[in-house]
C-alpha cells in the first residue's frame, strides 16, 4: 500500500464491504484510466469506507446514470467522464480521460463543480494519489447528518445511499426526518430527472 492510500485508511478505517475488480474490468479502463488507479482497483477492490460515508465503485454500472446527469450541461462535450467514488448523500467524483479528477457532481442539490485543464498521463498518477490524500470524512459527511442517519436508518449496504424524500429539489427539507435509505441507482437516476445540474459560480465548466 502506498504513502497516499495509507493516509485515506487512516481517515476512514478499513473497508467494510469489498468487490474484487474482475480482470475484464481492468483490462476494459487500461489505457483509458490512470496506472495508478488500476493498481488500487487490483490492490484494494471497490469498497465502502467509514461505515459507507464513503464508496469506491465500478464507473461501468454508472455509466447511465452519469450520461443522463451531466445531459443538456457544458460537462456533456467536454470530456470522457467516469465515476470512480460517491459519498453516503449523493455526492459523485469523476474522472475525466483528458481532465483527471476534475468534476464533483452533488446530485442531491443538482449542482456540479468543473474544472478546466488537461493532464499529462504522470500527472494522472498524481492526481489519483492526491484526491485520495485530500479526501477526509467531513467533506463528504452532508451538513453533519452521517452519523444520525447511520443511527436512525442502520449502515449502507453496497447498493444504497440515504436519500432526502421528498428531493432536496423538489422542496422537500433538509432534516433528518426526512432521510431515507435508498437504492443509490434508483434515486441518483430521478434526481437527474428532477432538476438539470448547474454550475457553481466559482465552476471553470
Amino acid at each position: 500500500m502506498d504513502e497516499a492510500f495509507s493516509v485515506f485508511i487512516e481517515e476512514f478505517g478499513e473497508h467494510t464491504h469489498r468487490q474484487e475488480v474482475p480482470t475484464s474490468t481492468l483490462e476494459r479502463y487500461k489505457g483509458k484510466l490512470p496506472d495508478k488507479l488500476l493498481q488500487y482497483w487490483m490492490e484494494h477492490g471497490w469498497c465502502g469506507y467509514g461505515d459507507g460515508i464513503f464508496w469506491t465503485v465500478n464507473p461501468q454500472e454508472y455509466e447511465g446514470v452519469i450520461a443522463s446527469l451531466i445531459a443538456g450541461t457544458p460537462l456533456e462535450n467536454k470530456d470522457k467522464y467516469h465515476i470512480i467514488a460517491r459519498g453516503a448523500f449523493g455526492d459523485l467524483y469523476l474522472l475525466g480521460e483528458k481532465t483527471g479528477f476534475s468534476v464533483k457532481i452533488l446530485a442531491h442539490i443538482s449542482r456540479y463543480r468543473g474544472s478546466n485543464y488537461e493532464l499529462t498521463a504522470t500527472d494522472m498518477d498524481r492526481e489519483v494519489q492526491s484526491f485520495f490524500l485530500s479526501k477526509e470524512k467531513a467533506s463528504v459527511d452532508f451538513d453533519d447528518m452521517f452519523e444520525s442517519a447511520k443511527k436512525k436508518l442502520g449502515v449502507l449496504k453496497h447498493d444504497e445511499m440515504y436519500g432526502f424524500v421528498p428531493a432536496l429539489t423538489f422542496g422537500g427539507p433538509c432534516e433528518l426526518s426526512h432521510l431515507e435509505k435508498v437504492k443509490t441507482m434508483e434515486h441518483l437516476m430521478l434526481l437527474s430527472q428532477i432538476c438539470p445540474l448547474t454550475p457553481y459560480s466559482f465552476s471553470d465548466i
